[in-house]
């Protein structure tokens, strides 16, 4: 929760609403508060008396002061935060940008030859279909889970208004990625039960899940607020598990294997839109670690030994339960592909996060062994992987499959 000095008590009180901060416009400054009183005590004299009295209110000297893009703080801030500009933190507001750039809706694409190998016997095989269900399962939640982090968590006690702008289209976009699966889903007549509900009934989708939740239900506290050492860390913790171990880390296996279908022209569709999710993910992830890094920066001693070694185990951790999920979806090889690959490229994608932080390698040695995958993930402005049209900063429209 925003917070800010208090030791002054306004004759006109400042609330919170929900742990989300009022707008200081409205709190009375100090040396106006004799003059509120002043005329309280006099409203039910004689005009000239009150005439007076507002001729006291009028000497006192005005003491707002613009805001300096120096005193911005990305967290415990003391600046307005309904103040976008000037700005201080501008590789935020750049993304932000880049992200509206983006821009794209699921509708625009045709899931018509999606449609039709889906429901032809031969179109796909079991470890194929086995394989899109399982994605689907755990896609459709885990972007309603990064889309409550932000609004119900991170958004609260981020004070720098750059950042906060970029948060709100992301939790648009989280939306857009939420809606994207359901699309999938009802386009193939899947069974959105089973698919909707695979985050409680699917062990591997569910240890994932149940992995993230505490740092979601840390922050979003009603209670929980910035401004001291441990609940410092405990939200740079909470960035550094969704940007770098869920979006960064999490979405990965799901995003090989799909893509790996479309590059065998199967599901073009589904692929289409994993594409264009991947593209903004990966912005998401970019963003998070700049934030964090930001973060570091400016609150040195949030990053000790101790508080490291906590994160270095969480990303094991992550690792672990992100292998167990590629031995779930696929137990036996699909598309080239098998759960032992996904091992060495986990490894090689957390020594990037890691990396990416501050932190030492992990796992050393690792290699990618999907180079393919790093030619999307990296595209800067380039041609579309599988065609000839920029694809970075125009509408998702103009990605083709074909």
């Amino acid at each position: 929760m925003l917070t800010w000095e208090e030791d002054t008590k306004h004759a006109l009180s400042s609330h919170s609403n929900n742990g989300l901060p009022t707008n200081r416009l409205a709190e009375v400054p100090t040396q106006f508060s004799a003059a509120t009183a002043a005329i309280s005590s006099v409203a039910a004299q004689p005009i000239s008396v009150q005439a007076a009295a507002q001729k006291l209110v009028a000497s006192v000297p005005p003491t707002h002061q613009r805001i300096k893009a120096a005193d911005k703080r990305i967290i415990n801030g003391k600046t307005d935060v309904n103040q976008l500009v000037p700005f201080k933190y501008k590789w935020a507001w750049e993304k932000y940008l880049a992200t509206c750039a983006n821009h794209w809706m699921p509708q625009e694409v045709n899931m018509t030859r999606d449609i039709a190998l889906w429901k032809s016997p031969n179109g796909l095989t079991e470890d194929e279909r086995r394989l899109v269900k399982r994605n689907l399962g755990f896609f459709v939640t885990a972007d309603s889970l990064a889309a409550n982090n932000i609004v119900l968590g991170t958004y609260r006690h981020i004070t720098a208004p750059e950042c906060r702008q970029f948060l709100l289209r992301q939790a648009f976009e989280e939306a857009i990625h939420t809606h994207a699966y359901q699309y999938i889903t009802e386009s193939l007549g899947l069974d959105e039960a089973e698919i909707f509900n695979a985050y409680n009934e699917i062990q591997s989708i569910r240890d994932k899940d149940q992995f993230l939740i505490p740092f979601i239900e840390a922050i979003s506290d009603p209670l929980f607020k910035t401004g001291t050492h441990e609940a410092d860390q405990t939200l740079l913790k909470s960035l550094i598990a969704f940007a770098c171990l869920m979006e960064g880390l999490f979405f990965y296996v799901g995003f090989t294997q799909i893509l790996a279908l479309g590059r065998q022209n199967k599901m073009t569709g589904a692929a289409e839109q994993y594409q264009y999710i991947l593209r903004d993910e990966s912005m998401h992830c970019n963003f998070g670690i700049d934030l964090i890094n930001q973060l570091k920066l400016e609150n040195p001693g949030l990053w000790t030994p101790e508080f490291k070694a906590e994160i270095v185990a969480m990303f094991h951790q992550a690792v672990e339960l992100e292998y167990r999920y590629a031995e779930d979806t696929m137990p036996r090889g699909v598309l080239g592909m098998n759960a032992s690959m996904f091992k060495g490229y986990l490894r090689y994608i957390a020594n990037r996060r890691a990396t990416q932080i501050g932190l030492e390698t992990l796992f050393p040695n690792e290699e990618n062994p999907f180079p393919w995958m790093s030619e999307m993930i990296d595209l800067k402005k380039e041609r579309n992987f599988f065609e000839t049209r920029v694809i970075e900063y125009q509408s998702g429209g103009a990605l083709s499959w074909d």
